[in-house]
């Protein structure tokens, strides 16, 4: 059975879903944050938001902030996003929210379409963020 080395730190907040399987929210190793899959869960009930692929897709970016403030790091920290979408019809909805979410600040990005996700969500995004 494998044990988590010295080098790496498993990291986790409340204001954020909790993990569904056998992850962490979030891994530090050195100054880099590795942000799993954030789903569209909200964090007090653990449902999937209603409303389709816009909710989805606002609920699911307010959970990846939510880990990312909480491991200390920043949404302009944030090195690389990936983004998995269930229909790339979504697209045009998703890359909008996504523009309004990040601002100014334009990681680098990933965005796939995937034939199914977790709990048969819409929308689900990772990233790689800094912390100092």
């Amino acid at each position: 059975m494998a044990t988590t080395h010295s080098s790496l730190s498993l990291l986790s907040t409340d204001l954020a879903p909790a993990a569904i399987g056998p992850y962490s929210q979030a891994v530090k190793a050195g100054n880099l944050i590795f942000v799993s899959g954030c789903i569209p869960l909200d964090p007090k009930t653990m449902q999937i938001v209603p409303g389709g692929i816009e909710a989805q897709t606002k609920q699911a970016l307010a959970n990846l902030k939510a880990v990312v403030e909480g491991t200390g790091s920043a949404i302009g920290k944030v090195a690389k996003t990936t983004v998995f979408v269930k229909s790339m019809d979504d697209f045009a909805t998703v890359n909008g929210l996504y523009a309004e979410f990040f601002g100014a600040h334009k990681p680098a990005r990933s965005l796939v379409e995937v034939a199914r996700l977790p709990k048969d969500v819409l929308f689900e995004i990772e990233c790689i963020a800094t912390v100092e």
